[in-house]
């Protein structure tokens, strides 16, 4: 939203619109990595460019208070891994090196993500409850 736009928006609307920004921008952080991590053609001049760029523009958008569990270890294992890509050398060595557990630590979070879009607690409560046992 640009600052002569703001004037039409309440801060609620440009509080969601910052929220929504940020939290696209750590999703596509997640599949961009799943994605240079599983292609084996990657190298690491090539990821660390891109998820630079990526890790940029996230640090560009304005910090929001995240609420999900999901998120905030999403954005803090994203930080880890930036940080400590730039701490030492990195070339494809260390790259391949590093393909299984940070796929693994991807997988995990993802996992977190979705457990809690498959059942609501009030739904398993309710099927617990229906009289079929």
């Amino acid at each position: 939203m640009s600052p002569s736009a703001s004037g039409r928006y309440t801060p609620k609307q440009i509080e969601k619109y910052r929220r929504q920004k940020y939290i696209a921008q750590l999703e596509k952080i997640g599949k961009n990595l799943f994605r240079m991590f599983r292609d084996e053609q990657s190298t690491a001049e090539k990821f660390l460019a891109r998820f630079d760029e990526l890790m940029t523009r996230l640090d560009a958008l304005e910090k929001i208070r995240l609420e999900s569990e999901y998120l905030r270890e999403s954005e803090a294992h994203y930080r880890r891994l930036h940080r400590s890509l730039h701490e030492s050398p990195f070339d494809d060595e260390r790259l391949d090196g590093m393909r299984d557990s940070a796929m693994s630590e991807l997988n995990r979070l993802q996992k977190m993500k979705n457990s809690s879009s498959y059942k609501k607690a009030k739904h398993r409560e309710r099927e617990r409850s229906d009289g079929w046992e």
